[in-house]
């Protein structure tokens, strides 16, 4: 598409010429941490941030999201509220960033997955998960994560190990739908996955060991899928942060399974959301994290697959697609333009060069827009 016309809100239209690159909505990362902090030398310096530190240091992350195309992201674990003011910052334009919709601190059980940083909540009993559901909505939360499984960052426990009693995380859903609020769960083994969908949970977060009637479970409920293809392939990641050897053992050696149970969550029609848990701008294998992840998804789903797990199917889950996900008129204009035809070879996506949110360009490498590259 060689031109775009777009209406910003009391203006005459503007008129931009885009060299004849190929436009399409804005990227959406549905498995964000930008206080990411795993185990090993990399986690420890953020661990080791004051408050002041790491807000800085998510604001820039977020700066880097936005410039590589991601306009919206979904955060489903940040430590001690930072994302809460650093979404207030976006919003009031102090800061550039992507939209954010955040689950606050992740709920998870006392000694749970992710107990050991500031960006999980314990509770315990029916009780204790019901207040912790409040009280994440009560600091703004736009929906609601919880810890169901171990996972592959916990070192005393294991990917099958399950992590929350039938009532308590009936109580989580319960509380949170009544709110208003999806509930997505990071979640491994398939039995804890099975039983969490005919609880009603709306999402699942890697799904490392589905079998073919849990998967077709998820289909029938509806229940999402963000696979987080990354998690275990990503070696050169693990390496960069120093992330000891007994979790890389873990992340890699679960890596065959992993794909497998993708797949059979494809061949069962499971809706499938993109999200890289990599920080969304990452740079990795010649990319950003996103964008690789959308490669992974691409090779098995087919690229008009992917393109739409990565934009309008997010969109949808986040109950905004009237406001974005297309390029329409009459939406917030959150857009992305490179130079290759991305239903052609999803790898297009490595050349974005021109990002636009809410009909501001804010990156442009022809023009010499100020933050151009991420």
């Amino acid at each position: 598409m060689a031109e775009l016309v777009y209406t910003r809100a009391e203006s005459d239209p503007i008129g931009l010429d885009l060299a004849g690159g190929y436009l399409t909505p804005g990227l959406v990362n549905m498995h964000t941490h930008l206080s990411l902090s795993l185990p090993g030398t990399g986690g420890d310096n953020v661990k080791g941030m004051g408050p002041h530190d790491l807000a800085l240091y998510m604001a820039d992350g977020a700066r880097r999201t936005l410039h590589c195309g991601v306009t919206t992201v979904r955060c489903v674990a940040e430590k001690d509220h930072a994302d809460f003011a650093l979404r207030r910052a976006i919003t009031a334009g102090r800061i550039p960033g992507p939209r954010i919709h955040t689950a606050g601190r992740a709920l998870v059980c006392t000694g749970g997955h992710g107990h050991e940083s500031g960006d999980t909540l314990e509770c315990d009993g029916p009780v204790g998960f019901r207040r912790g559901v409040r009280s994440q909505i009560k600091a703004g939360a736009d929906l609601i994560k919880v810890m169901i499984s171990g996972g592959i960052a916990g070192e005393h426990e294991r990917i099958h190990t399950p992590q929350l009693f039938a009532d308590e995380l009936a109580a989580v859903l319960e509380t949170a739908h009544a709110w208003g609020r999806k509930v997505t769960a990071h979640a491994g083994p398939a039995d804890v996955i099975g039983a969490a969908v005919d609880l009603g949970l709306d999402c699942v977060e890697h799904g490392y060991q589905l079998t073919p009637k849990v998967a077709a479970r998820m289909a029938e409920r509806g229940t999402a899928l963000v696979p987080t293809l990354l998690v275990t392939r990503c070696k050169e990641f693990f390496d960069e942060l120093g992330v000891p050897e007994w979790m890389q053992c873990r992340s890699l050696g679960a890596g065959p399974r992993h794909l497998e149970s993708f797949e059979l969550a494809l061949e069962a029609g499971v809706e499938v959301l993109l999200g890289s848990d990599m920080p969304p701008f990452w740079h990795f294998e010649g990319t950003n994290a996103t964008v690789r992840e959308l490669e992974y998804l691409a090779e098995r789903m087919g690229r008009a697959r992917a393109l739409y797990a990565g934009t309008l199917g997010p969109i949808r889950w986040l109950g905004v697609e009237d406001d974005r996900g297309t390029v329409q008129a009459g939406k917030l204009a959150d857009l992305i333009v490179m130079d290759d035809d991305p239903l052609a070879d999803t790898s297009a996506f490595r050349g974005v060069r021109w990002v636009m949110q809410g009909g501001r360009v804010v990156r442009d490498d022809r023009a010499g827009v100020p933050g151009g590259t991420p």
